[in-house]
């Protein structure tokens, strides 16, 4: 890629622009965020303040108690928040976000078996998707005016295997729409697919696109999966194979083509890891992916031309077992929950270089599971 050319220089002051846009509509203000716990004393989804000016955190407290709380989403207009229960059964809960950031269930949907992985909004902001790793399937709320859950508008059990020990079955991890809103794509770790859907916003079904799936390598187990701003391309991590993997994203057929895959973990490293969240920056120039056991965060440029993933730092989660992570509203920072560490660490976020610096020393809190932002 030649960095003296205009096209790159025209990408990057884009990107300085986005990047100073949400970090002056934000600036030196105290945002309310969400963490989940499945702290066995006191479980539940706790609420801390975090101030974007020095990047303090606030020791969290109790917003709602709720049984084995792990991936949650906020709706669109932010209103309300939508969780998965992961126990045995375990479900999907509604609550309305109310003043102070305080949480009132709404209700509660059982799930067959073993409780979802992962739940997100559709972009009509209609729709609650729902991914249940211990059943292998998918599924599709509708909203009811209050925002609590109403119908189930889809419900697809996957079948298949694939050839690691954890593979013996379909474990459906993470299911979002694509930025059209036509698309919903499913990551399989069972399988080593990701399943893609056409769905329809105006009745909340799923149908198999054609190709129904893109498969992967045997083995890399896909469990979550990112989308470029640009829409283009699609970057997935592979829980398994410890790798992130990128495609291009056909947006008229709902197909992707894999073009690289890089390792997540140190040459030499040889304990047992497994990969966990990704995440791209707001501007599209940088790829974040964390290590279960490396217990590490790993930083990777993005290349603006063909969208290459090019390592740039690792750095210890400050903790073990980095599970979510996410960026506070104005990307000036990173928030990673340790799960088995007990706490929550920040880190300041290098503009120009993507480089994270720990902030401050690590919040408490025991098993910390999902982390959003009330924006």
């Amino acid at each position: 890629m030649n960095l003296s050319s205009p096209r790159f220089a025209a990408q990057t002051v884009l990107a300085a622009f986005l990047l100073s846009v949400t970090s002056t509509v934000a600036m030196a203000k105290t945002f309310q965020l969400y963490i989940a716990t499945q702290n066995p004393d006191a479980m539940g989804i706790t609420v801390a303040q975090f101030d974007s000016a020095t990047g303090t955190l606030t020791a969290p407290k109790m917003a709602i108690e709720t049984r084995d709380p792990a991936h949650f989403t906020l709706s669109n207009d932010g209103k309300h928040l939508y969780m998965c229960n992961t126990g045995t059964p375990g479900g999907v809960s509604a609550f309305a976000v109310e003043k102070g950031g305080a949480l009132r269930l709404l209700n509660y949907r059982e799930s067959k078996g073993r409780g979802p992985s992962y739940v997100s909004v559709d972009g009509s902001g209609k729709y609650v998707l729902d991914a249940n790793y211990g059943g292998g399937f998918v599924e599709v709320y509708s909203l009811a005016k209050d925002g609590s859950l109403d119908q189930q508008t889809a419900f697809v059990q996957h079948v298949g295997s694939s050839v690691h020990a954890r593979q013996n079955k379909p474990y459906a991890h993470w299911f979002r729409t694509d930025p059209s809103n036509k698309f919903g794509l499913v990551a399989d770790l069972g399988m080593d697919q990701v399943i893609i859907y056409r769905f329809d916003s105006k009745t909340g079904q799923l149908t198999p696109n054609d190709p129904p799936f893109t498969k992967v390598s045997g083995g890399m187990g896909p469990r979550h999966l990112a989308f470029h701003p640009n829409g283009k391309w699609v970057y997935g991590i592979a829980e398994l194979a410890n790798e992130v993997m990128a495609f291009r994203w056909d947006a008229d057929k709902g197909t992707l083509t894999q073009f690289q895959s890089v390792k997540t973990l140190a040459e030499g490293f040889t304990e047992p890891s497994t990969a966990a969240e990704i995440a791209v920056r707001a501007d599209g120039r940088f790829l974040y992916a964390s290590n279960r056991g490396e217990d590490s965060i790993v930083v990777y440029a993005i290349d603006a031309t063909t969208g290459e993933l090019t390592l740039k730092q690792r750095t210890p989660s400050r903790g073990k077992v980095p599970r979510y992570f996410t960026f506070d509203p104005t990307n000036q920072w990173f928030i990673v929950s340790n799960q088995e560490g007990g706490n929550v660490a920040v880190f300041s976020v290098d503009a120009k270089t993507g480089a994270l610096t720990p902030k401050g020393e690590p919040v408490p809190l025991p098993k910390p599971m999902a982390v959003v932002f009330l924006k």
